[in-house]
C-alpha cells in the first residue's frame, strides 16, 4: 500500500503548495513519525512514504497552522490529523484535504494515474 494526498485551498480554489506533511504508524499506543515531505507546485504528494507501507493505522499531520500563518490569515486549526486504518485491498489510497480557515473535508479518494492504470 502507498499513500499520496493532495491539498486543495476552498476559499481560492488553488493547490496549497509547499505544506509539511508528516504520516505517523501505529505501534501500540505511540504513534511514531515514518515519513515527512511537502506538498509540490500542484499540492501533491505523489507517495507520503516513498515505500509500501503494511497494513494498519496511520496518522496524516497537516501543518495547517503554518499555511494561514505565512498568508496572514487567522485560522481555527493549527494542525488537521487524518487517522486512518488501512485493512483492505493492498493498492494505492489517496487522500485529499480540502481547506479553508475554519473548516476541512477529507475523503477517500483516488489518485488520477491510479484510475488510468485500472482501466487498462
Amino acid at each position: 500500500m502507498s499513500i499520496s494526498v493532495r491539498v486543495i485551498d476552498s476559499t481560492n480554489g488553488c493547490p496549497v503548495a509547499d505544506l509539511a506533511v508528516t504520516l505517523h504508524a501505529r505501534e501500540g499506543r505511540s504513534w511514531p513519525a515514518v515519513a515527512r515531505s511537502r506538498t509540490d507546485s500542484s499540492g501533491k504528494i505523489g507517495s507520503v512514504c516513498g515505500q509500501t507501507l503494511p497494513h494498519g493505522s496511520y496518522r496524516l499531520v497537516f501543518e495547517t497552522g503554518e499555511y494561514f500563518a505565512e498568508r496572514a490569515v487567522d485560522s481555527l486549526y493549527a494542525e488537521v490529523i487524518v487517522s486512518l486504518h488501512y485493512p483492505g485491498d493492498p493498492g494505492h489510497l489517496h487522500i485529499p484535504l480540502l481547506l479553508s480557515p475554519f473548516s476541512y473535508t477529507t475523503y477517500r479518494g483516488f489518485a488520477p494515474e491510479t484510475v488510468a492504470a485500472e482501466k487498462v
